[in-house]
């Protein structure tokens, strides 16, 4: 039993964080939609709940206090140009309830000017490892 627990409970602990980074592309995917019907409109995407403005769009990945709605990540930000020309970014970093291999692991949704995105993974955390990376997303090169 204790061989069998010394190969079961690391694969276990390495599972357990890739589906957990796969869980916040899943979760940020929704920033992304709300990000292209705010452009489409017009809008300014912003992570603002319950912002009363008429020319921004709330995202909805964050609480009125500013905190990620996800307890799976520590922050959420908007960067990259702040989609005012239509690029930006929707950056996650992990934390919070997240296994500890992948804390300060941040997943970023990148939305380049001509409406297409791509995801690319900075991997932390005591015991990162890049299969951690989800599928559709890339090792970033920074």
């Amino acid at each position: 039993i204790g061989i069998l627990a010394a190969i079961a409970l690391p694969a276990y602990q390495d599972y357990i964080s890739k589906s957990q980074t796969t869980r916040v592309v899943g979760e940020l995917a929704a920033g992304k939609t709300a990000v292209d019907a705010a452009l489409f409109e017009g809008k300014t995407p912003v992570l603002e709940a319950g912002n009363t403005e008429t020319t921004k769009e709330d995202v909805g990945l964050t609480t009125t206090g500013g905190k990620a709605r996800s307890n799976l990540m520590s922050t959420v930000t908007i960067g990259g140009g702040k989609f005012a020309s239509g690029a930006g970014t929707l950056e996650g970093t992990l934390g919070n309830r997240a296994n500890k291999d992948i804390h300060g692991t941040v997943i970023t949704q990148n939305r380049n000017a001509d409406g297409t995105w791509n995801c690319t993974v900075k991997g932390a955390g005591t015991g990162w490892k890049d299969k951690f990376i989800p599928t559709g997303c890339t090792k970033a090169t920074q």
